[in-house]
């Protein structure tokens, strides 16, 4: 009997030692990195145990071999390597030795995206990324927000969203256009209809749920405006900002004195443009594209973290390469001295303006990603989205699809 059970043993650690993984590389010999994400996220979802391995190959996948999961990279076009286990032991023994380390991913995030039923006629980048990576998500807005439906999810994207209810601040531009004349209708219509007077008071009831929300636990990405309009509201609860242009009364003037910056997510100290003629919130944003003070937009560089002692920002940075195209935004890149205490600066620009941070709020966290398109230098109003076949290893949208993996990670514990 015990030579039995000892045959059985070494039977199974034979099979156990024998077995194969699957190593999805991140480095320059990926023919599709987007959709590596997305073959990332569906092994997740089939509850393969699967690592991230950090720094390695350009931040490469190691997934427990499956028959479905290599006919999934063979469609979507995803090199994928089998390896044995004896070369699964010399990447992690390499991986000791280097800036790298190995952070297993343990469930597939549940992903909503916060857009609103007319998505305004340009794309949003994420929206678009998560549909060329095959990684599905739910959409909500307001009524959900308010409904408190965020309580169902890991991790939510804010579309290119107007928080102080200036409806964008494209007054000056497109007054008289449809789709702006549609979009106050709207916005005025599902004010009313969720008890508030004003859209401004509606849109700010939906930045305080979203803050509250993150400080309980919830992972919190946006880009362009979005980063900006939602600090802005949250700091300016008690007054009046939107100039009578666009709301028919006028602004508090003594605004300057009554900014609350506490609640905020990543800025503080800032000045608010209130005037309807501008096409900028505030002096947050280091470029100011759309007044008489613009600045060129510039590459910026990703820096460079412990991959053993700062696994977070050393996740939210894995890429293949660190230098990437600049890309302009109604808010393209942050003025380093509007950026609290606290907050980690992962990309600054050439020009030494701040194009994409991270920090803890309560017991979540929040990433804000400047710019409007990665690999759309410009992105005027009404253009078309940008074909991501054609973009499908662009290292700016790669930064967006680390964001979405993020709730799936636990990091290592620190060493004492």
């Amino acid at each position: 009997m015990r030579a039995l059970a000892f045959g059985f043993l070494f039977f199974y650690g034979l099979v156990f030692f024998a077995r194969a993984e699957y190593l999805i590389p991140m480095d320059e010999t990926q023919q599709n990195h987007l959709r590596g994400y997305g073959l990332a996220f569906l092994a997740l979802k089939a509850g393969l145990p699967s690592s991230w391995l950090l720094n390695y190959r350009g931040g490469a996948f190691l997934i427990e071999e499956n028959p479905v999961f290599y006919q999934a990279a063979v469609e979507r076009g995803v090199t994928i390597q089998k390896i044995g286990a004896r070369e699964i032991s010399q990447i992690r023994l390499d991986i000791q030795g280097q800036n790298a380390s190995e952070v297993k991913l343990e469930k597939c995030p549940r992903i909503a995206v916060y857009t609103p039923p007319n998505v305004n006629p340009w794309a949003d980048a994420v929206t678009l990324v998560l549909e060329y990576a095959q990684i599905p998500y739910d959409k909500l807005y307001d009524r959900e927000v308010l409904d408190g439906k965020l309580g169902d999810y890991d991790w939510l994207h804010l579309h290119h969203e107007d928080f102080t209810g200036q409806y964008g601040k494209f007054w000056a531009n497109y007054r008289n256009a449809q789709w702006y004349q549609e979009k106050v209708a709207t916005f005025e219509r599902e004010a009313r209809l969720a008890g508030f007077k004003t859209v401004p008071q509606h849109k700010l009831a939906v930045a305080k749920a979203i803050e509250t929300q993150v400080s309980a636990g919830l992972f919190l990405f946006a880009m362009c405006a979005a980063t900006e309009s939602i600090d802005i509201a949250l700091a300016s609860q008690k007054i009046d900002i939107v100039p009578p242009e666009i709301d028919g009364t006028s602004y508090d003037a003594n605004w300057e004195k009554l900014l609350d910056f506490r609640p905020t997510f990543a800025f503080e100290n800032f000045k608010i443009n209130v005037s309807a003629y501008e096409n900028a919130f505030s002096d947050i944003d280091y470029n100011q594209v759309n007044t008489a003070n613009r600045r060129d937009v510039t590459d910026f560089i990703l820096f460079e973290f412990s991959a053993k002692l700062d696994p977070v920002p050393t996740l939210l940075n894995q890429n293949h390469q660190n230098r990437i195209m600049g890309f302009y935004g109604q808010t393209t890149t942050f003025r380093p001295d509007r950026i609290k205490d606290g907050v980690t600066i992962l990309a600054t620009s050439i020009d030494g303006s701040v194009r994409y941070l991270y920090g803890p709020h309560g017991k979540g966290s929040f990433t804000f990603y400047g710019g409007h398109s990665p690999e759309d230098k410009n992105h005027y109003v009404g253009d078309r989205s940008p074909n991501l076949e054609i973009h499908k290893n662009s290292p700016g949208y790669r930064l967006i699809l680390n964001n979405i993996l993020f709730p799936s990670a636990k990091p290592p514990k620190k060493k004492t």
